[in-house]
């Protein structure tokens, strides 16, 4: 099979596979490339409210193919970058599922999502020391983000991989879930995601990731969106909410 990324909607949750099983689901430059229209496709589709990124079998990513490195790393590592951020830009929650290797790239990608959930006996690393590469500034940042400046740069300069145990003490991982159970909590925690209102979660994705210059536009997007008034009136006749505002398909 080729390399390639592939997806599907089920449930208003958007499931986007990373497919590459001969080299544990290494990106490929035309898989690393595919990825930003894939997401902003996604984004636009009013039937998907939260996205999770997975791999194909029993592993995450392996990073990026190493193939592609001899031609070009600068190349290279412009377009994993801009997958990446194409990733933490997605204006919906998204989700890692890890099982198996989280390597390089593919940490890079896990690190863009908003939560991740790993299996027990999943591995990540940062790996950059190995191959004698600048990691990127902006996924410098949104490591020591997650992690803090410590296991930043433990992780950066020694290249070790980390069990699921310490992934989830640095903040790495959000949940650590028993061989199996993976899939069944994704589904649940998207579950759940899918029913609060859209308009509170990509405000507050703005805001955590640091945007400061959009509180008025999101004042007038509240005003205008009922979203409020239905959530306070579902919570007075004890019936689930029905959020109606969504993610603007240009601004």
């Amino acid at each position: 099979m080729e390399p390639r990324l592939s997806h599907q909607v089920t449930d208003s949750v958007a499931t986007v596979v990373i497919g590459h099983p001969a080299k544990r689901n290494a990106m490929t430059a035309a898989m690393w490339r595919s990825l930003p229209p894939l997401l902003e496709g996604l984004a636009t589709d009013p039937g998907v409210r939260a996205l999770v990124l997975t791999g194909e079998g029993g592993t995450f990513c392996a990073g990026a193919d190493i193939s592609t490195l001899r031609g070009s790393p600068e190349e290279a590592q412009r377009l994993a970058v801009a997958a990446e951020e194409a990733l933490a830009a997605f204006p919906k929650p998204t989700v890692a599922a890890v099982r198996g290797h989280c390597v390089g790239g593919g940490s890079q990608l896990a690190a863009a999502c908003d939560l991740r959930l790993a299996e027990e006996g999943a591995l990540f690393g940062v790996t950059p020391a190995k191959l004698g590469i600048v990691y990127p500034a902006s996924s410098t940042r949104r490591l020591v983000s997650l992690v803090g400046p410590a296991a930043a740069k433990y992780l950066l300069f020694s290249g070790e991989l980390i069990d699921t145990g310490r992934a989830l003490r640095t903040g790495l991982v959000d949940e650590v879930l028993p061989e199996g159970e993976l899939g069944k909590r994704v589904a649940e925690l998207t579950q759940v995601l899918v029913s609060r209102s859209q308009l509170t979660q990509a405000a507050a994705k703005e805001f955590a990731n640091g945007r400061t210059d959009r509180d008025a536009y999101w004042a007038e997007q509240a005003r205008g969106s009922g979203d409020t008034a239905e959530g306070v009136a579902a919570f007075l006749e004890r019936r689930r909410p029905r959020f109606t505002w969504s993610v603007p398909t240009a601004e």
